[in-house]
């Protein structure tokens, strides 16, 4: 075989490109660690690069992610009067959609920048208290039960 079967590959360096030009698609140093700065990767090749519009957009697209993952966790979109069939049809289309949104905001945390990851809990937690908890949810009217013992007191 030439004697070539015992060359490895070429050497790569920290950037990811190797010093004879082959090998490695990486030309940037990925963050082990969380860091703050606008200049990096998130999501996409390339975005939002080093542009400070670029990044707040970033920042506001991860937040609305996290939001709808709350929305799609805590609402009942299929009817109750459908039929079975459909409701579980479209429960699993809720699910899934609400997984692959989840899916995309831990693949953007996992870029370690520290903006990403504040903007991603407080979207999940805004998500929470708007349509998880009971702030904004009206209770329902009290049930009255002909046979309790306050049945006299309401009707007096």
């Amino acid at each position: 075989m030439n004697g070539m079967e015992d060359m490895g590959p070429p050497p790569v360096t920290a950037t990811g490109a190797s010093p004879t030009g082959m090998g490695g698609g990486m030309h940037h140093m990925m963050h082990m660690t969380f860091f703050w700065g606008k200049n990096g990767e998130i999501l996409f090749p390339g975005w939002p690069g080093s542009s400070s519009g670029m990044y707040v957009l970033v920042l506001f697209f991860v937040f609305i992610l996290a939001f709808l993952v709350e929305f799609l966790s805590h609402s009942d979109i299929a009817r109750k009067g459908s039929g079975p069939v459909a409701v579980g049809l479209i429960q699993t289309l809720v699910h899934t959609l609400r997984a692959g949104l989840a899916y995309l905001v831990m693949l953007a945390v996992m870029s370690f920048n520290g903006g990403v990851f504040l903007v991603a809990v407080v979207g999940h937690a805004v998500g929470f208290l708007v349509f998880g908890s009971w702030v904004f949810k009206r209770p329902s009217p009290p049930s009255v039960d002909k046979n309790s013992d306050l049945s006299p007191m309401i009707c007096a």
